[in-house]
This record gives structure tokens, C-alpha cells and sequence, in this order.
């Protein structure tokens, strides 16, 4: 009978059991980075928005409250947590979309309006754009 130790070595020599590296903290962002086309003049918009705050793009508010990335040494894993509101032609507000969005995968998540569609691109630490309350 062999013991535990020469049965891992065995198994990782086979190729049949792989070491899996350990992933690194979240690192929560104080910018999320969208992207924006309107369907209707077909222009791509990329902005930045700063966490908690919120920004109109067409008849739609969004505001992110948290934007995690993974460190640099890892591979990137960009996630969201977005809230969107559409704004009607009479002032009236209604929640869209209150949920993740991920970069990797922007179909999944993507904001998908009649008009506009908005999706995460990434999370960054700094912005050419002053905070809100700098402005």
C-alpha cells in the first residue's frame, strides 16, 4: 500500500491531478468603465463612472455600486454591480436592471434597451474625470 504523499506525486507526474493556484482578493475599484451605443445614430460611447454615482446616457441612468477586478498578476475577472433606470418623456423613473455585470462576458449581462445598450468593459483606480464631489 503506498501513502497519500507518493499517490499525489503519482497522480501529478500523470498529468491526472493538477495543482490549482490560489486566487488572489477582489480588488474593489472606485471607477467602472461602460461602454454605450445608441442604436439610433449608431455611436459608440465609452465613459467612465465613479462608484455610487450617477450618470444619464440617453433616457437611461446608471449608477454602479461596486466594481471588483482581480490583481495584476492574476487573470482579469472585471464584475460589476449595476443599477439602471429609464427615464420616460414624462419624468418618471423605472428600474431596467439591478444586477452583475461581468466583461468577460458583456452579452450576459449587457444593459439591452430599445434604443441604447451599455455594458462593463472594466474596473479602474483612477479616472482623467474628477470625482463628483471635485467638479
Amino acid at each position: 500500500m503506498i501513502g497519500r504523499e507518493m499517490a499525489i506525486r503519482v497522480l501529478l507526474m500523470l498529468g491526472l491531478l493538477l495543482p490549482v493556484p490560489a486566487l488572489g482578493q477582489a480588488v474593489a475599484n472606485p471607477v467602472a468603465v461602460f461602454t454605450g451605443l445608441d442604436k439610433i445614430t449608431g455611436r459608440i460611447t465609452t465613459f467612465d463612472v465613479y462608484i455610487d454615482e450617477t450618470v444619464q446616457f440617453g433616457s437611461l441612468q446608471l449608477t454602479p455600486r461596486v466594481c471588483y477586478s482581480r490583481p495584476t498578476t492574476e487573470a482579469q475577472d472585471v464584475s460589476a454591480f449595476v443599477e439602471v433606470d429609464q427615464v420616460s418623456l414624462r419624468a418618471t423613473m423605472r428600474r431596467i436592471f439591478s444586477g452583475w455585470m461581468f466583461a468577460e462576458s458583456p452579452a450576459l449581462h449587457a444593459i439591452d434597451d430599445a434604443v441604447y445598450d451599455i455594458w462593463l468593459v472594466d474596473c479602474k483606480q483612477s479616472s482623467d474625470i474628477p470625482p463628483p464631489g471635485e467638479r
